[in-house]
């Protein structure tokens, strides 16, 4: 399979290429320019969640010289946690996708980008740039950490992010680099992209959402859970994804695009609301990011809408098939003691917005896509639980580490000048 730009369809690139670059050259998101042709009946009734998918990778990768016969192995490596689907009542499930080593859910796209990374460079060094909003930090830093031929460098809002999230993220030290930005998500991400914009003899990728070494594996978990409930209750499952940058859910509404058993995918947000309000007016305005209890999702300009947009290629077709709904602070908390009480289950603000969102709607079997462990956030959901809430072994070790970051101003100034001394 071969990859496009968003930007500039007369291009196409192999996904080891893909992955490398991170952002199209025209400053595009490169997207599949073609999609395959997955025969997931073929797939074995039994296959575990790694053999799952390395046949759903391959093909993807069919055509890749270098990646093509690793993938299975490179499954193994990155997939080695598991992916409960929980059922809340006759109508409900909870998909949790936080037992990975940074507990969320970015650690599917990230050990997968990672493993992949490490093969294609064996000799070129490269250096990685990560905005993150909470959760891809960690994960990145996690994925990467040890990996040879590769400087990793962290950017996170200062003040923005929970405690435990922010220890997550600075407390690796050799091969990655925290930095303290001051300023919000969209500054960081707006450095990111300025940097590759300008720096053509350093040799660049990310690990952001925007990387589709990130969104490949994300199709994984929609598929491999939809297809598992068609066999057992034949019926196809719909999803609700909260959502902040967009990749989770754009992964999501690829997995259904392949032709996987999935019906309608709604997306749940917080009090940052561009796309809701973009959907209800059809002109986007990118603004400064809202600071919110689901801080992970607190994002103004997201950048995986360009790949929406090409996926539904008429403002009329994404209308009909993007589907938002906002859930506030105070619904958040209130969703949060509810669940508590009513089913003994703790949840993190991010997965509360999912819950608020299916007390929307009605009728089908819906699955809230839980993205993080609760225990991250346990300034916010232990006041509202009443309790303390365990801390995973995972999340433990990173806690003890001590914590390392650099202050930088929200300046590509500040951040060429940290790139070009880890580049030397």
């Amino acid at each position: 399979m071969k990859v496009i730009s968003t930007r500039n369809p007369t291009q196409a690139y192999s996904l080891s290429d893909a992955m490398q670059k991170g952002l199209a050259d025209d400053g595009g998101l490169f997207v599949p320019e073609k999609l395959p042709t997955i025969d997931f009946s073929s797939f074995p009734i039994d296959a575990t969640y790694c053999e799952f998918a390395a046949l759903f990778l391959q093909a993807f990768f069919v055509d890749d010289v270098v990646l093509a016969s690793k993938i299975p192995e490179i499954c193994k490596r990155a997939f080695n946690f598991t992916i409960p689907l929980q059922k809340i009542n006759d109508s409900t499930y909870c998909l949790e996708l936080f037992h990975g080593p940074t507990n969320s859910f970015k650690d599917f796209g990230a050990r997968f980008l990672a493993e992949c990374l490490q093969v294609l460079n064996q000799t070129n060094k490269t250096t990685i740039l990560v905005a993150t909003s909470g959760d891809t930090g960690s994960a990145v830093a996690s994925a990467f950490h040890g990996k040879e031929n590769v400087n990793v460098i962290v950017l996170f809002p200062k003040g923005k992010i929970s405690a435990r999230q922010e220890k997550q993220i600075t407390c690796w030290q050799d091969n990655i680099t925290a930095v303290e930005v001051d300023g919000n998500f969209d500054d960081c991400q707006r450095l990111v992209k300025s940097a590759y914009a300008e720096l053509e003899n350093i040799n660049l990728s990310t690990a952001n959402s925007i990387n589709i070494g990130r969104l490949l594996p994300q199709m994984i978990y929609y598929a491999y859970h939809a297809r598992g409930f068609q066999l057992q209750h034949d019926a196809a499952l719909n999803f609700i994804v909260p959502s902040g940058n967009l990749g989770n859910v754009t992964a999501c509404f690829y997995a259904k695009a392949l032709g996987f058993p999935i019906d309608n995918v709604i997306l749940a947000t917080n009090n940052n609301t561009a796309l809701k309000d973009y959907l209800e007016t059809d002109e986007f305005v990118p603004r400064s990011s809202v600071v919110t209890l689901a801080n992970a999702m607190d994002v103004g300009n997201p950048s995986n809408l360009e790949r929406l947009q090409y996926l539904f290629s008429d403002f009329e077709t994404l209308q009909q098939n993007v589907k938002v709904i906002a859930v506030d602070d105070e619904q958040i908390k209130e969703t949060i003691k509810h669940l508590y009480n009513a089913y003994g289950l703790v949840v993190c603000p991010h997965t509360a917005t999912g819950f608020f969102a299916r007390e929307q709607l009605i009728g089908g079997s819906w699955v809230i896509v839980s993205t993080a462990d609760p225990a991250k956030f346990d300034t916010i959901v232990e006041p509202l639980v009443g309790q303390a809430i365990a801390v995973s072994a995972e999340l433990q070790n990173l806690l003890d580490k001590p914590n390392n970051s650099l202050p930088m101003a929200a300046d590509l100034n500040a951040l060429k000048t940290i790139i070009n001394q880890l580049s030397d």
